[in-house]
């Protein structure tokens, strides 16, 4: 068995779940924890079985529990060095991770948490550093992509390497330009260390699509600038175009923002 959650996805809060049923991790920690708490109680979790918690980036809606989580539930806390900094000078992280759960990583060298093997790769954000997560369980992989601003060769790399993709489509690029964000935080977006648009994401699924890519999940949508539907319909209908049908060649879904996603069954039977 290998399942996986979404707690929340977007900038109210981001966590996500993935379990053998024996053991298990989570990746960013960004949801209020009585939210967390009533999710666990809610699916009938066992959080005695989080080995750990991986965190992408120290932005307040990937963090602000991690100190919570991981000295409540006596499991390590797993980012980069930059990131662990980034965490401790965070004002809305007000429980820090307690030193002895504060786990340093670095991008491309592979680490295990139970029977998950991890490895961190840099994406373009403008945190004090971000990663991404490919994540392999015997014969399954599974790559965590949020917050990018910017398709890289590491973000083509590990779409041609995943069987299930977690990946950004964070804004639609006519709905930003319409919208009434200030032109500050609109061009801070579309730069190369904001957001990916609905458009790029579509893009970057289409040149590095492949047979064994069986799930694909949006993440973060931006409430302002996106919505669900116009989120998928764009991916689908790009993808379309060559070829690539949502629902025949692979699943698309949308994670929401706020409530739980899943659980979702990630071997195939």
């Amino acid at each position: 068995m290998l399942t996986f959650f979404s707690f929340g996805s977007g900038s109210c809060g981001n966590c996500y779940y993935i379990s053998t049923g024996n053991d298990a991790i989570l990746v960013d920690a960004g949801v209020g924890i009585r939210r967390f708490k009533k999710n666990v109680r809610e699916y009938g979790l066992n959080t005695s079985i989080i080995r750990g918690v991986l965190i992408t980036h120290d932005h307040a809606d990937h963090i602000k529990n991690a100190g919570l989580l991981s000295n409540e539930y006596h499991v390590p806390v797993y980012t980069t060095a930059p990131v662990h900094e980034g965490i401790n000078r965070n004002y809305q992280v007000k429980n820090k991770v307690d030193e002895k759960y504060a786990v340093k990583i670095i991008p491309d060298e592979q680490f295990e948490v139970g029977p998950f093997k991890v490895t961190p790769f840099m994406l373009p954000h403008d945190a004090s550093e971000n990663v991404g997560y490919y994540i392999e369980v015997e014969d399954t992989t599974f790559t965590v992509m949020t917050d990018v601003g910017a398709v890289t060769d590491n973000v083509n790399k590990y779409i041609r390497m995943t069987n299930n993709l977690v990946i950004e489509a964070n804004y639609d690029s006519e709905m930003l330009k319409q919208g009434r964000y200030p032109i500050i935080l609109k061009q801070r977006i579309s730069s190369g260390n904001g957001h990916l648009a609905n458009t790029q994401t579509a893009e970057a699924l289409s040149a590095n699509f492949h047979e064994n890519l069986k799930r694909v999940w949006l993440c973060h949508l931006s409430e302002e600038n996106n919505h669900p539907e116009l989120a998928r319909k764009t991916i689908d209908t790009h993808l379309r175009s060559f070829g690539i049908i949502a629902g025949v060649d692979f699943q698309l879904e949308v994670l929401r923002r706020k409530i739980p996603t899943g659980p979702y069954n990630l071997i195939d039977n």
